[in-house]
C-alpha cells in the first residue's frame, strides 16, 4: 500500500505518541528504583525546591518514540535518511552525559560550561559541513518574502554553526518550568511540518511528525504537576531536532520567527550577564531565564507556561505569513 507523505508524517506522530505516553510510566520507577532525581538550584524560585528528586532523563523516552516510529515508517516507505535521527541523537548523547553526572553526583551541576560547549561545537561544525556538501540540502535558504532561494555560498557553514549551537542551548534554557519546553517545541516543529511536505522525501516529514508525537505524549507526564523531568537528555535532543528540521527544510532563516521564543529565552540570559558585570551586581530582569521572571513577578508556574505557548503560536502565525 502506497502513503503520501502527509499520511506518513502524521501515522509518525501517533507511533511517537502512543511509544512516550505508554512507556513513560513505566520508565518513572526505574528512575526512582536507580534514584535519577533532578537536583534544584537552591537559588532558583523557592517553589521550585519542591519538585527536588523528580525523576530526570525523560528525554530519553522521547528519543526512543522518536526512533521506533522513524524506523517502522522507514522501512515500510523505503526512504532511509537518518541524518536527522543521527543529529537528535548526538545532542541526546551530550545531554545524557550532563545529566548522568548530576545524578551521579546528586548536584545539579553536571559538565562543565566550556566541555559542553566544545561537543556542542564539535558536532555543529560536522553537521554544518555535512549539510553544505550535501546533494539534497546544499547552500540555499529560504528567506521571507523572497519567491525563490538565496545560495549563501561558503558562508552557509558559518551561519549553520551559529543557529545550531544557539538553538540547542535556547531550548535547553527554555526547558526550567513543567511542559514549556516541549510544549514549545511542538507549536514550532507544526511550522516545519508543513515546510516538510513540498519535499520529495518522507523522512523528514516522519521525523518531525514523530517529534511533535513525541513532545504531546511526553506532555501527559510532565505538564505540571510533573511526574519525570526531561533533563538535558530532553532539551538538547529538542533542540537538535529542531535545528535539523530547519536544516533539512532550508528554513533556518524562520526560526528567529517561529522560535522566538527561544531567542528570548537566550536572550534574556544575555542580557542578564551583560547588565549583571557592566553594574557590577544588578539585575536587569529578577531572575534568568526570563521565563523565572514571571514567577518571581507573581505568575502562576501554569500561567507562564500557557502565556508562553499562546505567543508561540502566535509567532507560527507570522511565520506562516512570511513564507507566503
Amino acid at each position: 500500500m502506497e502513503i503520501t507523505i502527509l499520511k506518513a508524517g502524521l501515522i509518525g506522530l501517533l507511533i511517537s505518541f502512543g511509544v512516550v505516553y505508554l512507556v513513560t510510566p513505566r520508565f518513572i520507577p526505574m528512575l526512582k528504583r536507580l534514584k535519577f532525581g533532578q537536583a534544584i538550584r537552591e537559588e532558583g524560585p523557592q517553589s521550585h525546591l519542591e519538585k527536588s528528586g523528580t525523576p530526570t532523563m525523560g528525554g530519553l523516552v522521547i528519543q526512543l518514540g522518536v526512533v521506533v516510529a522513524f524506523v517502522l515508517l522507514s522501512a515500510f516507505t523505503g526512504n532511509w535518511d537518518f541524518f536527522p535521527i543521527l543529529v537528535m541523537l548526538y545532542f541526546g548523547c551530550v545531554g545524557f552525559i550532563d545529566d548522568y553526572i548530576k545524578v551521579s553526583k546528586k548536584h545539579n551541576l553536571g559538565l562543565r560550561a566550556w566541555q559542553k560547549m566544545v561537543l556542542q561545537c564539535v558536532g555543529a561544525l560536522a553537521i554544518a559541513l555535512y549539510a553544505y556538501y550535501s546533494p539534497t540540502i546544499g547552500s540555499e535558504l529560504i528567506i521571507p518574502f523572497m519567491k525563490q532561494p538565496v545560495d549563501f555560498g561558503f558562508w552557509y557553514v558559518p551561519f549553520t554553526f551559529i543557529a545550531i549551537v544557539s538553538i540547542v542551548n535556547a531550548v535547553n534554557l527554555t526547558d526550567g518550568l513543567d511542559g514549556l519546553a516541549s510544549g514549545v517545541t511542538l507549536i514550532v516543529a507544526i511550522f516545519f511540518f508543513v515546510g516538510s511536505l513540498i519535499l520529495p522525501e518522507a523522512s523528514t516529514t516522519i521525523f518531525i511528525g514523530a517529534i511533535i508525537g513525541g513532545c504531546l505524549g511526553f506532555l501527559r507526564h510532565n505538564s505540571k504537576p510533573a511526574a519525570i523531568f526531561m533533563g538535558d537528555t530532553g532539551s538538547m535532543v529538542l533542540g537538535g531536532a529542531v535545528v535539523v528540521m530547519a536544516i533539512i527544510t532550508q528554513l533556518q532563516v524562520f526560526l528567529l520567527i517561529a522560535g522566538a521564543l527561544f531567542v528570548i529565552e537566550a536572550l534574556s540570559v544575555v542580557i542578564q550577564v551583560g547588565y549583571f558585570k557592566a553594574t557590577k551586581g544588578k539585575r536587569f530582569f529578577k531572575m534568568a531565564p526570563i521565563h523565572h521572571h514571571f514567577e518571581l513577578s507573581g505568575w502562576s508556574e501554569t500561567r507562564v507556561v500557557t502565556v508562553f505557548w499562546v505567543a508561540t503560536a502566535i509567532f507560527v502565525s507570522i511565520a506562516f505569513i512570511c513564507l507566503g
